[in-house]
């Protein structure tokens, strides 16, 4: 299996919406992902709940049972829609694959 985790740190502010309305945003457009991509055997998104200089504000973590799966969630035109909200609201990005 392979593991996908991305982190998140937001901007203050975008258009108008807030650091935690953009957080519980991102979390309900990953979250609405599987019943879409049939790739990701799982998924989890977690919001932090402790601030600090060195956090992140969101984590993804999904499984995939081949990085060719893995390829196909990233191509997947609704996970680029999900990508670009995202990217239009973060400030920082952390990335790892590795597998299990």
């Amino acid at each position: 299996m392979i593991k996908h985790i991305v982190m998140w740190k937001l901007q203050d502010e975008v258009e108008g919406a807030t650091r935690g309305q953009n957080a519980l945003a991102i979390k309900h457009q990953l979250e609405g992902l599987p019943a879409v991509i049939p790739q990701i055997r799982e998924l989890e998104v977690g919001l932090n709940r402790q601030a600090s200089d060195r956090s992140m504000d969101v984590i993804l973590i999904t499984g995939f049972d081949s990085l060719a799966d893995l390829a196909s969630y990233r191509d997947h035109p609704r996970h680029r829609d999900v990508a670009a909200f995202i990217r239009a609201v973060v400030s920082e990005t952390r990335v790892v694959d590795y597998e299990v």
